[in-house]
C-alpha cells in the first residue's frame, strides 16, 4: 500500500504535521510505503486556468517541483493531507496544491458519472490543527474539500481534528488524537 502525505504547514513539526507523523509511522509499522511532501520547500504555482489539462495533456503541464507530487498522488492508494488553519482555511500552500489537482478531473467532469483521471478506490485522510479552541468555528472546512476530492474518487475520506493547538508541540498533549490517527492507519492500512 502506498501513501502520499502532503504537509501544508511552514512548520516542519507542527502539529498537523505530528499528527501526520504518528499516522505514517502506525502505517509503514504494518508495510505501508508512504512519500512525505513538504510544500513549504517547494518551489511551485498555484493551477494557472490554462485548462491544457482539458485539452491537450491528461496531467498538469506546468513544470514545477509540485508535478513530482501531482505524479505520487495519482499513483497512491491513502492520500494524507495536513494542514494549519489559518485565517479560517486550509494553509495557503495547501490550498495551491488542491487547486493543481483540478488536472485529476476529466474533461467534462461537470456532466459525468466517473469524472476522475485518478483509480478508483483511493482513501483520504485530512488532518487539521487549529489554535481556536471552539470546535464549532471552522468546521466547514473539511466538507468543503471532502466534496471536490470525492470527485477524484477519495469516497472512503476521514477527519482528524485538533482545536486549541496553538504552540507547536500543544498536540502533544492530546493524546487521544495521536491514537486516533495511529488506529485509524492501522484501520485504513490493515
Amino acid at each position: 500500500m502506498k501513501i502520499a502525505c502532503i504537509l501544508g504547514s511552514p512548520r516542519k513539526s507542527g502539529n498537523s504535521a505530528t499528527l501526520a507523523a504518528h499516522f505514517l509511522k502506525a502505517a509503514g509499522e504494518l508495510g505501508a510505503e508512504s512519500s512525505t511532501f513538504h510544500l513549504n520547500d517547494l518551489d511551485y504555482r498555484g493551477c494557472q486556468a490554462c485548462y491544457a489539462c482539458k485539452k491537450e495533456s491528461e496531467c498538469c503541464v506546468l513544470k514545477d517541483d509540485l508535478s513530482g507530487v501531482l505524479d505520487t498522488v495519482r499513483t497512491s492508494d491513502i492520500l494524507v493531507l495536513a494542514t494549519p488553519v489559518y485565517f479560517g482555511e486550509v494553509s495557503g500552500q495547501l490550498k495551491l496544491f488542491i487547486d493543481r489537482t483540478f488536472s485529476f478531473l476529466k474533461p467534462d467532469f461537470m456532466a459525468r458519472s466517473d469524472p476522475s483521471r485518478l483509480a478508483p478506490g483511493k482513501k483520504l485522510v485530512f488532518i487539521i490543527s487549529q489554535g481556536q479552541p471552539d470546535a464549532t468555528l471552522f468546521a466547514d472546512i473539511f466538507p468543503r474539500y471532502e466534496h471536490f476530492l470525492h470527485w477524484f474518487g477519495y469516497g472512503d475520506s476521514h477527519l482528524i481534528r485538533a482545536c486549541g493547538v496553538v504552540r507547536k508541540d500543544d498536540i502533544k498533549n492530546q493524546p487521544e488524537l495521536i491514537g486516533q490517527a495511529e488506529r485509524l492507519a492501522v484501520e485504513l492500512v490493515s
